[in-house]
């Protein structure tokens, strides 16, 4: 709570429109609530191999309980700089400016690989499986599309 009375704080001159005060707090402490617990996930910094070690354990963890068994090979087809940004960010717990940084890219560039690799993930899978949602957006049932799945075989 702190630290987000102390953004308020910091901030209040930036905001334009005093309508828009309670959106605008909300914002800032659901920023500060993501930060907190990204930054308690993170690890030392590591190889990319690494990284992709720990993506592959966590996808094999994860394997039961997961909507699309498949997912290992949905992200293995994906081209290999979006392969890459997807296990760096998602698995590896980088932020996506940490990503730039490790991998040389500007910040915005970096953002948009894994939008993109997003994107393509979410294309594949949507290919592949029907999805049922509950209505805060929780997958609560699949079913596969095709009876041979290029990816789930």
């Amino acid at each position: 709570m702190q630290d987000i009375f102390f953004k308020i704080h910091s901030n209040i001159q930036g905001l334009k429109n005093m309508d828009k005060l309670e959106a605008w707090v909300y914002q800032i402490a659901r920023n500060t609530i993501t930060d907190y617990y990204r930054l308690r996930q993170r690890t030392t910094p590591e190889t990319t191999q690494q990284f992709k070690s720990n993506a592959d354990q966590a996808l094999t963890e994860n394997a039961a309980g997961s909507p699309v068994p498949c997912i290992r090979s949905l992200i293995n087809s994906l081209p290999e700089k979006y392969r890459q940004a997807i296990i760096l960010t998602e698995y590896g717990g980088l932020t996506q400016k940490e990503m730039a940084q490790k991998l040389g890219l500007s910040v915005s560039g970096s953002k948009s690989r894994v939008q993109r690799a997003r994107e393509m993930l979410k294309k594949s899978l949507l290919d592949c499986c029907h999805l049922e949602f509950d209505r805060l957006g929780n997958v609560i049932d699949y079913h596969h599309k095709m009876n041979k799945c290029p990816f789930c075989d």
